[in-house]
């Protein structure tokens, strides 16, 4: 069959889940968009681990990870089947390239999982499972993390990673859920946007150091490393297409990328 792209999405904060707004519309189209996938392997932000871990549930539960939203939302629940035997199929490869994997039989999916997929696949039909962040790890540890999962998009299995191109929740307005965001926002995803196009990833690594106003918009890497992953999920030389979903709460910019294999492979 034919290669997946990887994709990585700004999920923002959970009540996209109740209140979908630009970004809740550029997913379910991108859902549609996209060729169907047999399985999702769910690179979060809000799983963290010192090493690589996998979730081998086969019922994954829906994890109300978060605190003093509106009561309906911790009613929501996206009951998907699991993955294990692309649990299993993840911590083969990441053996191959050298990476040692732990398991997770009781880990559900988090909010950074399932607020987006209920935009994304909102029958909940497509069999799903998740790998943590290292975020000790280091951001070059993202891309080989990515990279060695790169034979998943010619099996049929979706690498989403799903983060935020922009998180400084410090200076998030709840009274602005949609806007114009700062300079110091747009020009950082602009920044992004200009290094996956390019298929830059080195530069990318390297974000802290040369991405304008990055340790503002990223005052800790785990919301920036599921982009990594996708990128390298794509392949070496792997190229994106930025997807407009417009910015929330004043600087939660929430584009998604769509990353393909470099054409010279």
């Amino acid at each position: 069959m034919n290669r997946l792209p990887a994709v990585f999405v700004s999920h923002g904060a959970p009540t996209l889940a109740l209140e979908p707004a630009e970004a809740g519309a550029m997913l379910a189209r991108l859902g549609r968009d996209l060729p169907r996938p047999k399985s999702i392997l769910v690179v979060s932000a809000h799983w963290e681990a010192g090493r690589p871990t996998v979730s081998t549930s086969s019922v994954p539960r829906t994890i109300h990870d978060f605190y003093g939203f509106p009561p309906e939302l911790y009613s929501l629940s996206y009951d998907a089947p699991g993955a294990p035997p692309l649990a299993a199929r993840v911590k083969e490869l990441l053996a191959a390239a050298g990476l040692d994997c732990d398991e997770a039989p009781d880990r559900g999916l988090d909010h950074g999982a399932w607020v987006p997929l209920r935009h994304l696949y909102p029958q909940a039909d497509v069999p799903v499972t998740q790998l943590a962040v290292s975020p000790g790890l280091g951001t070059a540890h993202h891309i080989a993390l990515g990279r060695a999962l790169a034979p998943l998009a010619g099996e049929g299995v979706l690498v989403l990673g799903s983060g935020s191109l922009t998180h400084n929740l410090r200076e998030v307005r709840f009274d602005a859920p949609s806007g114009p965001a700062p300079d110091w926002v747009t020009a950082f995803a602009d920044w992004v946007d200009s290094a996956v196009v390019a298929g830059d990833a080195g530069t990318l690594v390297d974000y802290r150091r040369r991405g304008p106003h990055a340790c503002r918009n990223h005052p800790s890497d785990e919301h920036f490393l599921p982009l990594l992953v996708a990128m390298g999920a794509a392949g070496p030389g792997a190229t994106g297409e930025r997807v407009p979903g417009g910015v929330s709460h004043g600087v939660l910019a929430m584009d998604a990328f769509v990353f393909s294999p470099s054409p010279r492979r």
